[in-house]
């Protein structure tokens, strides 16, 4: 059966890393009718204009992938922030478009969902099983909130309306439209912007957060705007043969993991910063290690192919575009 390409599809958060890069896939697969509003034109944490734009768009498909995110120090330092406009977002988008028909979407979480000490790599059933880390359980609460409210969704009216909403949790991303702010970034983006300034003002140290001792799991955000578009696409019969009714998100990662150690020197040399690299202790490293176990979505047939250094150079292109349109 054919793909029908004219079909309205909503993309929250098209601005973000995550939603630009899911608009340039389907735009890449021939889509020709994707809906977006920038936050200027819909405050999503606005019960009543969701509703409104919801009323009046009447999208076929959705992509959930609007949200309030940040690092260690965004987390730490707004977490009422984190919960109530993730909450919100989450919250209202979902039940609008239950109310105005929208049978696929697609809720995209992080892996910040499972507990600090889960077994690793971490499966889909660790989830709810421990404590969350400290520094961002605000954030992870609101994102547990959005599976559970695709599977309520689904539980009560999955047959009597014929709505399928599915979940996938991508470990950490980075790419092209990332946010480098100074603070608030993630740490690919936060040490790309150290390294490029500390190299521009000839400074001989950079400073990392940490001991460096953590690892982390990476994905370019291009290849989780693959595997976002291809599980949409799955027949429910394949999709639910890895799922459960009640377990129904699916894990996205690359399977390869580095130490923030390893890391900063690759993003140095990709930098081409030559100075000398400290690593600050007095900083919290977050969870020790935070690998997923992708082998759901790699059964169905999805792959990662952006290797990480190639990925980071393209994030390094990107933010360099950036600063000169800045400039």
């Amino acid at each position: 059966m054919s793909i029908d390409l004219s079909q309205k599809i909503y993309v929250a958060g098209h601005r973000g890393m995550v939603g630009s890069a899911i608009v340039r896939n389907l735009q890449a697969k021939g889509f020709q009718n994707i809906v977006t509003r920038t936050h200027s034109e819909l405050d999503l944490t606005n019960q009543a204009a969701v509703k409104a734009f919801f009323e009046l768009e009447r999208p076929c498909q959705v992509y959930l992938a609007a949200a309030k995110v940040g690092g260690i120090y965004a987390n730490n330092t707004y977490p009422a922030e984190f919960i109530y406009q993730n909450l919100m977002i989450e919250a209202n988008i979902i039940h609008q478009a239950f109310e105005t028909g929208v049978k696929k979407m697609l809720f995209l979480g992080s892996s910040c969902i499972y507990p600090k000490l889960s077994p690793q790599p971490m499966m889909e059933d660790a989830l709810l099983t421990g404590n969350l880390e400290e520094t961002n359980e605000p954030y992870a609460i609101a994102k547990i909130a959005g599976i559970k409210l695709c599977e309520s969704y689904n539980r009560q009216y999955g047959k009597s309306h014929q709505i399928d909403y599915r979940s996938i949790m991508p470990t950490n991303l980075y790419g092209p439209g990332d946010n480098y702010h100074q603070d608030n970034s993630h740490v690919i983006p936060g040490l790309i912007r150290r390294f490029h300034d500390a190299k521009k003002k000839g400074l001989g140290v950079v400073k990392v957060w940490g001991t460096g001792i953590a690892k982390r799991e990476f994905l370019a955000a291009d290849d989780l705007a693959e595997a976002a578009v291809f599980i949409m696409a799955l027949k429910a019969k394949k999709y639910y043969s890895v799922v459960r009714e009640m377990q129904s998100h699916l894990n996205v990662g690359s399977g390869q993991e580095i130490t923030i150690k390893d890391l900063a020197l690759l993003i140095a040399k990709v930098v081409e910063f030559n100075g000398k690299i400290e690593f600050d202790p007095t900083y919290s490293d977050g969870a020790p290690r935070k690998l997923l176990d992708s082998k759901k979505i790699r059964q169905l047939g999805w792959q990662p192919k952006i290797k990480l250094e190639c990925g980071l150079v393209e994030a390094y292109l990107a933010f360099k575009e950036l600063r000169f349109q800045d400039s």
